[in-house]
């Protein structure tokens, strides 16, 4: 019996979603979390699968979106993860986004609820010898102990980028006779009625006084062993974006289009700034994409001098870590293994996906590949064709050179250009957008298909 024991480290999305596949194929798991013993920089509770940066899963629509499409694969697939997001959502326009702390409870209570689930709060420091299955979703937090024990086990560096956090803000404190409410372009979203953000509008001069003190705000002080270490793209703090042009927010996230301001519908914004919903009550607000390095003081200094914000009270402060993942590619087998030690499977952040859903997603196949094992089951790889194939072919594939894998892999969200083309339907003659709409909706369509197809495998 106890050969048949998974033990997963990590009690993030990813750590979570591997479980809840295990123990409902009645295989007997023992979770390794070491919150709240020891704690990470940014996580707050002690809650399983805690969000600690953005509350949105991003994009639900699965026919023109790629991490929309990932969202119905894994609801397809029994996932934890979208079951608790469905039932903790908030207004977001065309976005998926949650109740953080309802969505994290929910996710703890089934796990807790689960008889065949043990968990126990303590830090990891090594695999132990006499553990026959073991996933590791430990997350870009890892501890120090056992980031060590990794490198002695792959003799390879880990790769590390930076991730930030956004503020939040009390709703309350918003001055909505300078605000209003409205999705980009009236987009209707899960749970939504197209008014689902609060938008802060900029004149030019509002604008480009903004960005010059971003530019002169005094940011926090890196470590030495820090300097470089390089951004994730997808995720740069605002005052970084600032940086590389006065107009680059203006084209990112304080684009203005889609938007008109109803206490002034002749005057288009310069530039806007935009706050999500962040819980079911409506109290509180992040501010979309404003992840920053900026030092506390400076950021409320800042960040009320943006229109509607200017008696803001904030609930958190954004901020900066240190995230790390592993070389997937020259590491890991096509079924998560690790090459050196198959007792091991990786999931999440750490193998080198970004974004919630992308990390949970590989915990969902992590699971069922082990699920797999323990019943003495081929395992079977998802098609190409699909988000999770494709995803976990970005992860698993090697470069001609090896060498090139640890120049050139960087952490990856979910997109089209991963999935594979259509190539035996023809298309009809069509404009170039239409087109890409087309051939978004034949992808999606396909891949649902594959997706339940290879589920029949299993």
């Amino acid at each position: 019996m106890n050969d048949n024991i998974v033990h997963i480290i990590g009690g993030g999305l990813a750590g979570s979603e591997a479980a809840w596949q295990l123990v409902n194929n009645n295989i007997k798991v023992i979770l390794h979390e070491m919150r709240p013993v020891i704690e990470t920089p940014v996580h707050k509770t002690d809650l399983l699968a805690e969000l600690v940066c953005s509350n949105s899963f991003r994009s639900d629509d699965y026919e023109s979106n790629a991490v929309g499409l990932l969202h119905q694969e894994m609801r397809v697939c029994n996932s934890l993860i979208m079951s608790a997001a469905d039932q903790n959502k908030v207004p977001a326009g065309s976005a998926l986004a949650v109740d953080r702390e309802k969505f994290s409870f929910s996710v703890s209570k089934a796990l807790y609820d689960h008889p065949l689930l043990e968990i126990k709060n303590e830090e990891v420091k090594k695999i132990p010898d006499e553990w026959k299955n073991i996933i590791i979703s430990s997350g870009p937090l890892t501890s120090e102990h056992l980031s060590n024990y990794i490198l002695s086990q792959t003799d390879s560096e880990s790769l590390a980028f930076f991730d930030a956090i956004a503020p939040i803000v009390y709703k309350e404190s918003i001055n909505m006779d300078v605000c209003w409410y409205q999705s980009r372009y009236d987009k209707v979203g899960p749970g939504g009625n197209g008014l689902d953000y609060i938008n802060c509008p900029m004149n030019e001069k509002q604008y480009f006084q903004f960005i010059e003190d971003l530019i002169a705000g005094e940011s926090t002080e890196f470590h030495h062993w820090e300097l470089s270490t390089p951004y994730f793209e997808g995720c740069l703090p605002i005052e970084v974006m600032a940086k590389r042009g006065k107009e680059t927010l203006r084209f990112g996230p304080m684009k203005p289009v889609g938007l008109t301001n109803k206490h002034n519908v002749n005057v288009k914004p310069y530039a806007v700034v935009q706050l999500r919903q962040d819980n079911q009550e409506g109290t509180l607000y992040n501010i979309v994409g404003f992840q920053t390095k900026l030092k506390y003081n400076e950021q409320t200094k800042v960040l009320r001098n943006i229109p509607g914000l200017e008696d803001a009270k904030f609930a958190r402060l954004g901020g900066m870590h240190r995230n790390t993942y592993i070389k997937s590619p020259i590491l890991l087998d096509k079924d998560l293994s690790l090459s050196t030690d198959r007792r091991i499977k990786f999931a999440g952040q750490i193998t080198g996906v970004e974004g919630y859903v992308e990390s949970a997603s590989i915990g969902l196949l992590a699971g069922k590949f082990m699920t797999s094992k323990i019943l003495n089951k081929k395992i079977i790889i998802p098609p190409k064709t699909t988000a999770l194939g494709s995803l976990l072919n970005y992860i698993t594939t090697e470069l001609k050179d090896k060498k090139d894998n640890a120049k050139y892999f960087q952490p990856m969200n979910i997109n089209y250009g991963l999935i594979e083309t259509i190539t035996n339907e023809p298309i009809p003659k069509l404009s170039k957008k239409e087109k890409s709409a087309y051939t978004k909706k034949l992808i999606s369509k396909r891949a649902l298909l594959n997706i339940q197809e290879w589920l029949n495998k299993q």
